[in-house]
Order: C-alpha cells, then sequence, then structure tokens
C-alpha cells in the first residue's frame, strides 16, 4: 500500500488505513479516490498529493 503527502500542509494519506472521518474505507487506492475528496486538513485538491 503507498502513502501520499499533500504537498500544501504536508497531511498523509496512508491507503492501508484510508480516511475513515470522511467516509474513504481503508485499503482504498489514492487513484480510487473521488474526483471530490479534499485534503482533510487544508482542502488541496488530489493533483496537490506527491508519492511519498
Amino acid at each position: 500500500m503507498e502513502k501520499w503527502e499533500c504537498v500544501v500542509c504536508g497531511y498523509v494519506y496512508n491507503e492501508e488505513t484510508g480516511d475513515e472521518e470522511n467516509g474513504v474505507a481503508p485499503g482504498t487506492k489514492f487513484a480510487d479516490l473521488p474526483e471530490e475528496w479534499v485534503c482533510p486538513l487544508c482542502g488541496a485538491g488530489k493533483d496537490e498529493f506527491e508519492k511519498k
């Protein structure tokens, strides 16, 4: 499983743990996140994330 970091604020999306607080189940790949998903800390879009 991969990790993706927000280049704006440093939040790390971990595919293994997902983002359950925002309706994303553990095991959800970053590529499978809905296009409207944004960083839960700063609101940056998916295009502001880089693979760690």
